[in-house]
């Protein structure tokens, strides 16, 4: 287990080789026994194998190739629409249309995404998760069929990789971990922590390529700009009213 979490790549070609149902079982098996809120499990998974639905997918996934090449396509979900009927069927109340609640099933499913991503990854397939799932989330509940109360969190393309990248490079655990209490970063601290990751020669490679100063300005200005940031907020705070997650019931 140790080597699996110390190993992971994300993997963004993969190979024509189907993933076998035995093995899929267990990956959501492994999903389900994830730590979650009150046992509610305010969660669901969409697996969707189908080429023409996948091929859909990669559309609204800002047409990315792997989500064509990878077989199996799963979409994590907060979904507050099953438990909220069950209640309705057993003579209880549901009050969970509103942020809390949202939150509660998105945190819910991410954890249960990485327990799919350990199993995945121990069992010989590799992953890679998809952000584009929330900037997206109008496209991907039409086309997956999503019904009031369950709005999609984070997707993860699975299949057997075919390339075997590097390793990844990431901060150092001290500019991670705060210990009793958080301590704010000084200048200094800055430098430090990311004084590796900028010494890369990836790194000056990047820069000089994007024709930029710094690391930092990719991030700002080519990847996360704040345009883009709040154009997709506005769109999710969308998707969260019509979903029925932003209901105001006094």
């Amino acid at each position: 287990m140790m080597d699996t979490l110390f190993n992971h790549r994300s993997i963004r070609k993969f190979n024509t080789n189907e993933v076998e149902q035995s093995k899929l079982d267990i990956i959501l098996q492994a999903a389900s026994r994830a730590s979650n809120t009150g046992n509610m499990q305010a969660y669901s998974i969409v697996v969707t194998r189908e080429a023409s639905l996948r091929k859909k997918l990669w559309e609204a996934h800002f047409k990315q190739d792997m989500v064509l090449e990878a077989p199996v396509h799963l979409t994590f979900c907060s979904d507050f629409n099953r438990f909220s009927k069950w209640c309705e069927q057993r003579e209880a109340n549901p009050g969970y249309n509103n942020l809390l609640s949202f939150l509660t099933g998105a945190i819910d499913a991410i954890i249960a995404a990485q327990n799919a991503v350990i199993a995945a990854e121990s069992l010989g397939l590799g992953i890679c998760y998809l952000g584009t799932a929330t900037w997206m989330a109008a496209k991907v509940i039409e086309i997956l069929d999503l019904p009031k109360l369950v709005v999609p969190v984070t997707s993860i393309v699975m299949g057997y990789p075919a390339e075997a990248p590097t390793l990844v490079d990431r901060l150092p655990v001290e500019g991670i971990v705060h210990n009793e209490k958080y301590q704010d970063y000084q200048p200094s601290d800055i430098d430090r922590i990311h004084l590796e990751k900028e010494a890369l020669q990836s790194t000056l490679d990047l820069i000089k390529i994007n024709g930029k100063e710094t690391l930092a300005q990719i991030f700002t200005d080519n990847r996360y700009k704040g345009s883009d940031n709040r154009y997709f907020s506005k769109a999710f705070l969308d998707v969260l009213e019509q979903q029925g997650f932003m209901c105001n019931d006094d």
